[in-house]
This record gives C-alpha cells, sequence and structure tokens, in this order.
C-alpha cells in the first residue's frame, strides 16, 4: 500500500493570514486565478492579496475562469503569466479555478509549449509552485493531482494526464459562508460522491478508506444544514471544507469511479452542475456494489438505505429530466473506456451502466 500526500495542509478561522510567511515564500510575483466574482464576494481574494503585500510579494490577477474551465482559457492565463514573469500561482475559488490553476502552472513552467502539452503523457510534470484555497466545499483539488479541463474540440472534459499537487493548501470555513444554499448543495453532493466513490473503488486500501470514513463522518455533522432544518454555525462551514478536503485526499489515492465518469457528458451536453451530475447516478452506482460496504457507507453518513440517500439528493439538489439520448451517450462513452470500466470493485458491463444510469 501506498499513501502520498505532498500538498502541506492547514484548516482553519484566518488560515490566509495565519499563513502568510509560508503562501509568500513560494516566489516573487504571484499570478492569481480565479473566477470572475466568488473569490472577491467571499473574503478569499482580498485576504490573500493582503497577504502578500504584507510580505512584499507582487501580484497580478487572471479573473476569467469560466465554469469546467477549457483549454483556450488556460493557454490565455499562461500568456498573462509569462508576460508579468509571475514565478508562482495561486488558485482561488472551486474546482474550477483550482483545476486551472495547476494547469496554468504546468504551462508557464513550459513556457515555449503549445496547448498539446497538456494531454502529453510523455512530458515533464514539473510546475510553478502553487498554492490553492478553496472557497466552495465540493471537490477536494486543493489535495488532489487532478485537473480536469475542457476540450471544445471533442466536445467533452476529463482529467489531464499529469498529476499536479499543489505546495500549500489553505481552507478556511468562512470562505462558504455566503455561498447560496444551491451552491452548498450542489458542492457537498459531490463531496459524498468523492468519499463513496473512493470508499467501493478497486484501488481502496486501508489508507484511502480511512480518509473516506472521516470525511464521511464529517460530512454528516452539517448534514441537517444543507437539509435546512437549522442554520449554519461556523463550525458546520469548516466542517463543510474540512469534508471535501479529505474526500479530496480519499480520491486522490483511489481516483473517482462511475457516477463521476459518467457525469462529465451531464455537465457538457445538459449544462448540469458537478456535484448535481454525479449525483445522480450515486444511488445507481450503490446498488451495484456490495450491500455489507454499503451499509456502512450509509450509516456513516446518517443514511439508513440507498432510497433515503436519493430522497435526500432529490431534496437538496433536485433530480432533473436528462434526455435519454445523452444517458445513453455517455454509457456508450464511458463502455469505450477501458480505464474507466475497471474503476468499480465489480463487473461492469454495457446492463450494469445501463441500470446505473437509470434508463
Amino acid at each position: 500500500m501506498n499513501f502520498y500526500m505532498p500538498a502541506k495542509v492547514y484548516s482553519e478561522a484566518n488560515c490566509v493570514m495565519n499563513h502568510s510567511v509560508e503562501l509568500a515564500a513560494l516566489g516573487t510575483r504571484a499570478l492569481i486565478v480565479t473566477g470572475k466574482n466568488s473569490a472577491r464576494r467571499c473574503g478569499a481574494f482580498g485576504d490573500v492579496t493582503a497577504a502578500l503585500e504584507e510580505h512584499g510579494v507582487t501580484w497580478v490577477e487572471f479573473a476569467e475562469v469560466e465554469e469546467n474551465p477549457s483549454v483556450e482559457t488556460i493557454m490565455r492565463a499562461r500568456t498573462v503569466g509569462c508576460k508579468v514573469k509571475a514565478d508562482f500561482v495561486i488558485g482561488i475559488g472551486g474546482g474550477s479555478p483550482m483545476d486551472a490553476a495547476k494547469a496554468v502552472a504546468l504551462m508557464m513552467k513550459h513556457s515555449d509549449a503549445d496547448w498539446p502539452y497538456l494531454y502529453d503523457k510523455s512530458a515533464e510534470t514539473s510546475t510553478l509552485p502553487i498554492a490553492l484555497i478553496p472557497t466552495t466545499a465540493g471537490t477536494g483539488s486543493e489535495v488532489t493531482a487532478v485537473s480536469v479541463l475542457t476540450r471544445h474540440d471533442k466536445k467533452v472534459k476529463g482529467s489531464i494526464p499529469h498529476k499536479i499537487f499543489a505546495q500549500l493548501a489553505l481552507v478556511d470555513g468562512k470562505y462558504v459562508s455566503s455561498a447560496p444554499a444551491s451552491v452548498l448543495a450542489n458542492t457537498t453532493m459531490d463531496a459524498l460522491c468523492h468519499l463513496y466513490e473512493s470508499y467501493i473503488h478497486a484501488k481502496a486500501t486501508d489508507y484511502s478508506r480511512m480518509c473516506a470514513e472521516q470525511g464521511i463522518r464529517v460530512w454528516a455533522r452539517s448534514k441537517d444544514v444543507i437539509l435546512g432544518k437549522r442554520a449554519a454555525s461556523a463550525e458546520d462551514f469548516q466542517n463543510m471544507m474540512n469534508a471535501s478536503t479529505m474526500a479530496g485526499m480519499a480520491i486522490a489515492h483511489t481516483a473517482t469511479s462511475l457516477p463521476h465518469a459518467l457525469s462529465y457528458r451531464l455537465t457538457y451536453s445538459a449544462h448540469m452542475a458537478h456535484g448535481k451530475a454525479c449525483g445522480y447516478f450515486l444511488a445507481g452506482y450503490l446498488r451495484e456494489a456490495d450491500p455489507n460496504a454499503v451499509r456502512h457507507i450509509l450509516k456513516l453518513a446518517g443514511f439508513e438505505s440507498i432510497e433515503e440517500l436519493e430522497a435526500y439528493y432529490v431534496k437538496t439538489c433536485g433530480r432533473d429530466a436528462v434526455p435519454q439520448e445523452i444517458l445513453a451517450q455517455t454509457v456508450q462513452e464511458v463502455l469505450g473506456n477501458d480505464a474507466k470500466m475497471k474503476l468499480p470493485p465489480f463487473a461492469v458491463n454495457e446492463e450494469v451502466l445501463t441500470r446505473i444510469a437509470g434508463l
């Protein structure tokens, strides 16, 4: 067994300012990669820039990362970063800005390479130093090596082959305190999918399940907040973030499984939020798995059955009607991907995928 977690994680209130010395030590000029508004609205951008300026580190912002970032966006950000001679990258946001920051740091390090370098399995994976600050409680990208990008030329999204870890992850629950209820529901569903998919996985080990089990316990502490049964406290928001980070540690060792593999077509073609798209397939996935293992992880999260989990998903995220042709397409795409078909700890064929997809 192997356990490798090179990202240094701090998780606490006022995390960025508390560890500003380590953040500033990554370089002398930062490229800050964000979305258009959320990093500023939640206060993370202000904290990061104040921390840098306190130690004399200059910065330039690239605030053009869209949901499900494209290869074209990565290359535009690389151009900006190289032009201003930034020597490290800070990603602030949900999975999209953090995934983008990893890819940008790769391409800035290899500034003479064109975009196919992102998908070159034989290419060197060295990057500029990276710090990541999550502002949603879902992806865990701050501790994974994954960068998921959109290929508009192929009308698909997926992970690039390079494995890129950040040097520093700063996790502060206050950054999700202003998030709309729908965002909290969708992102925490993504975290739960990470936890469950990692536990029910062909590559699961005692070490990866250690992260998954504790992550599920921490996730469950704020379940009633997502259900609207009580108001959230500062502790709840930190728990949401911590569960997401633990989930990221779990999938860093196993990868995700079929709910994620099936979800990408829904996000691209049906424009469904990522966590919601993963959750669409979660109950179907668990129905195919070992019942004893499923009962165990359901109980850890406070669910009595798969049906209760599905009811939670419907209440918090909603279950949209997805066109049958999109579901059929994603089944065929996963069926044709040998690597994806080997992710679950049970045999998978077209009939199994069809059941999971609800066709």
